[in-house]
């Protein structure tokens, strides 16, 4: 099938045009008619990345607007949000097509069509990527106007502590660049422990940070809000990384909102020059050619205890090559429930996956070893360093096994 070349422009303005809330359904109805399918669906992922909801469908009777919640385990669902690579299958006199609606690196949702049987599979889904790589942008443009697409995303109501933390965590919580692949993921406990993990791209530099509140439920969400404000208020100004730091221990010295520990790491895109600054938190882990080894640094007081001891925070350098896997993780994948866990060897296991997936396996393992309830946040941040050599976006995945030359996927 060949594409005419107004199909995706006219595919965004019609989109445009329509409610915020009714973006995707309007999408989904005009690859509907173009591809004369029998169904249309958009499917977002969980917060929780284990389940997908059923925003969407249009079929020639009309759209449905009820949703369907679908546990990811073991399905097809789960095998295309890993891999990113489309799914095809006959389905009796039709064939069966889903892709992936991602925006760089970041897993939104599928994208799943019925279709009459006898279209080339190459054409169908080459078009229907094009369409999934466009839907992700309406998703993400029409999100800023209704909350229908963070509701999508949640399996229960969160208590106001846990929609607090949701709102501290980054837009995206994966990133592919050139240089870098990064991805983040938060397994919340019972009470709310107030963790997060925030990063920033600019033209040079390469911002991430990890952060712990001691506390739980609302005190220790308003003690993040108050520190991640800090944090992302001193980067935003041009604050250098010490600077940064200290705006953060004063604010929650000046707000009496306890302390955290935390760990902001910056990483110069051009030369691959590392810096960190850990306010008493746990170490990092780095793999280096299949050896998981803890990173041992200086570590000064947590943030919020500028009246207590009044010291500068220590800018070291941290040793980081092309092809190393840096994980960054919070208190509770190490004690409590974490401790049946063997984060090092699970971080060997997984290291041909995409950092996406790494960090979902981690925090789930502590969650599970904890039966579904945890007493502390599991939070864990994994980098892909690539080197500052390279100059195309990297959509493959896993330290080590990576080849710069090795052919790559289209970009979405």
């Amino acid at each position: 099938m060949t594409r005419r070349p107004s199909d995706l422009p006219r595919l965004l303005t019609a989109a445009e045009t329509a409610a915020p809330v009714e973006a995707v359904a309007v999408v989904a109805e005009d690859l509907r008619r173009r591809f004369a399918a029998t169904k249309v669906s958009f499917l977002i992922v969980d917060l929780t990345g284990r389940a997908l909801s059923r925003l969407s469908t249009a079929t020639a009777t009309g759209s449905d607007g009820e949703t369907e919640r679908i546990p990811l385990f073991g399905s097809v669902y789960e095998q295309v949000i890993r891999t990113q690579r489309p799914h095809h299958e006959p389905a009796g006199q039709e064939q069966r097509v889903i892709v992936p609606v991602t925006n760089r690196g970041d897993a939104i949702g599928l994208l799943e069509l019925l279709l009459p049987a006898g279209r080339s599979k190459e054409d169908v889904v080459h078009a229907v990527g094009e369409a999934a790589h466009a839907l992700a942008y309406v998703v993400i443009a029409n999100g800023r106007f209704t909350d229908f697409y963070t509701w999508g995303k949640r399996t229960r109501p969160p208590t106001l502590a846990a929609e607090i933390q949701y709102q501290l965590l980054p837009q995206a919580l994966s990133c592919e660049a050139a240089q870098f692949t990064f991805s983040g993921s938060l397994e919340p406990s019972e009470d709310l422990s107030g963790d997060t993990f925030d990063y920033s791209l600019d033209r040079d530099t390469l911002h991430l940070s990890v952060t712990d509140p001691m506390g739980h439920d609302l005190d220790a969400a308003l003690a993040a809000t108050v520190l991640v404000g800090a944090l992302r208020r001193a980067r935003r100004a041009g604050a250098t990384l010490a600077e940064q730091a200290r705006q953060g221990d004063q604010a929650l010295t000046t707000h009496g909102h306890g302390h955290a520990t935390g760990q902001l790491l910056r990483i110069n895109l051009h030369t691959g020059q590392a810096k960190l600054v850990n306010a008493g938190h746990p170490w990092p882990l780095r793999m280096r050619a299949g050896l998981v080894e803890t990173v041992p640094c200086q570590v000064d007081q947590p943030f919020g205890l500028a009246v207590v001891s009044p010291r500068p925070y220590r800018v070291q350098t941290l040793d980081l090559r092309p092809g190393d896997r840096l994980l960054m993780l919070t208190d509770g994948m190490l004690e409590r429930h974490g401790e049946k866990v063997d984060v090092a060897a699970l971080l060997r296991q997984t290291r041909s996956l995409h950092p996406r997936e790494t960090t979902l396996m981690l925090t789930s393992a502590v969650r599970d070893a904890a039966g579904g309830r945890l007493e502390d946040d599991a939070t864990v941040v994994c980098l892909d360093w690539h080197g500052p050599q390279e100059d195309h976006r990297h959509v493959s995945s896993g330290a080590d096994t990576h080849q710069a030359s090795a052919a790559r996927p289209p970009n979405r």
